[in-house]
């Protein structure tokens, strides 16, 4: 039966055939280390499978009956690879030495008789070790899971961009004409329901193709900013609003609904470039409530001093309409699981989960207050930090 460990402190486990050398081993160290023990290669694989989450350094002696320490050093790195490897032996050969570095993927090799303070030395350094690969393995799974993320939503916001461009194509490819025997070479003849029709469908399929090439470059820039090692710059708050207004693929006379105040300029955190998908899926979202207004009005506003709901003054971009608004049980939800009103279009409600992860991951917080018939605010609050400045005019 094994000893039940907790996850932390991390644990040793010392491998020796001879008993009385583990519980010398354990006896020494067990004052600053929670310290295993096994017997030879089996009993130590078998600790390893039961506690792959508990253990972090093995160190093992070389000279054992049956499989040895290095057949032992080369299991633990096929099948542990996140265990720090140590080998102890009084038998220093050189041979032995470079087998366990090249195969066992060993950190020290450690001889005996033990200097007791250099090996207390090793198992410190052995932890350092692994904490910092733990670190860094968490730190890069949770930029993988948000790449996956992110990645799912984009797929999600370039369907309808994509779609339309087809739908455009299709209908000139239907709309498209023979010409009679006699017309000049080089000219396409296609049929207009009204004057104007082909240039106009060609433009809206430019638009929506700008658009979507817009998402994707954000997207790659926020992958190579989250590799391990970049620095990523702080965007402009300001310039994210500008290129949404430049590049989002405003519908009629949608553009002419949006007015901007961008004079508190402000520095967003790194990986700020991700808020462009945040700013054009608030955008999507509000266009759509609009349709329903006989006047719509949507106004993007930065503000230096915003309140948050705790009362401290923080940077904020704000979008802020004059739809319909929100039913009260449909906001005391929208945060905190997926809610849709256009299922029929195929909305599925993770657009404002993905924005408020995304501001969540920049150390903000998203706030949406909305009273039907009156409108809606949704504010993207930042903590003022030392990399959050007011940007230079």
């Amino acid at each position: 039966m094994f000893p039940s460990l907790q996850p932390s402190p991390c644990a040793i486990l010392f491998v020796d055939d001879e008993p009385q050398a583990c519980k010398w081993f354990a006896r020494l160290f067990a004052d600053e280390f929670t310290i295993l023990t096994a017997g030879g290669t089996d009993e130590a694989l078998q600790k390893l499978h039961a506690h792959s989450l508990e253990i972090a350094v093995l160190v093992t002696d070389y000279r054992m009956p049956g499989r040895d320490g290095l057949a032992l050093l080369k299991a633990v790195q096929r099948e542990h690879r996140h265990v720090v490897r140590l080998l102890a032996t009084a038998y220093a050969e050189k041979d032995v030495a470079v087998a366990a570095i090249n195969q066992g993927r060993i950190m020290q090799i450690l001889e005996k008789p033990f200097d007791d303070a250099q090996v207390r030395q090793a198992l410190r350094e052995a932890l350092d070790i692994y904490r910092q690969r733990e670190r860094t393995h968490s730190l890069i799974e949770g930029r993988a899971a948000a790449m996956r993320e992110t990645l799912g939503f984009l797929a999600h916001e370039l369907n309808t961009p994509l779609a339309t461009v087809l739908g455009y194509m299709e209908a000139l490819k239907d709309r498209h004409r023979t010409p009679p025997a006699d017309a000049a070479p080089g000219v396409a003849h296609i049929a207009e329901n009204r004057t104007g029709d082909t240039l106009a469908m060609v433009e809206a399929a430019e638009r929506r193709t700008l658009y979507a090439l817009s998402l994707l470059s954000t997207f790659v820039q926020s992958a190579r900013d989250a590799y391990p090692g970049t620095t990523p710059a702080s965007p402009h708050a300001g310039g994210l609003v500008n290129a949404l207004l430049n590049e989002y693929p405003f519908e009629g006379d949608e553009r002419a609904w949006v007015s901007c105040d961008l004079a508190a300029d402000f520095l967003l955190p790194p990986q700020g470039d991700l808020l462009y998908l945040v700013l054009c899926t608030l955008t999507k979202n509000t266009l759509l409530a609009l349709r329903e207004s006989l006047q719509p009005s949507l106004r993007i506003t930065l503000e230096a001093a915003a309140s948050a709901p705790d009362g401290t003054a923080q940077a904020a971009i704000c979008f802020t309409d004059n739809g319909p608004g929100i039913a009260p049980d449909i906001l005391a939800r929208l945060m905190k699981e997926p809610v849709t009103t256009r299922a029929g279009q195929g909305g599925t409600g993770m657009g404002l989960l993905f924005c408020r992860r995304v501001v969540q991951s920049m150390g903000g917080l998203i706030e949406i207050s909305s009273e039907v018939s009156r409108g809606t605010r949704i504010a993207l609050l930042f903590k003022p930090d030392t990399h959050l400045k007011r940007a230079e005019p």
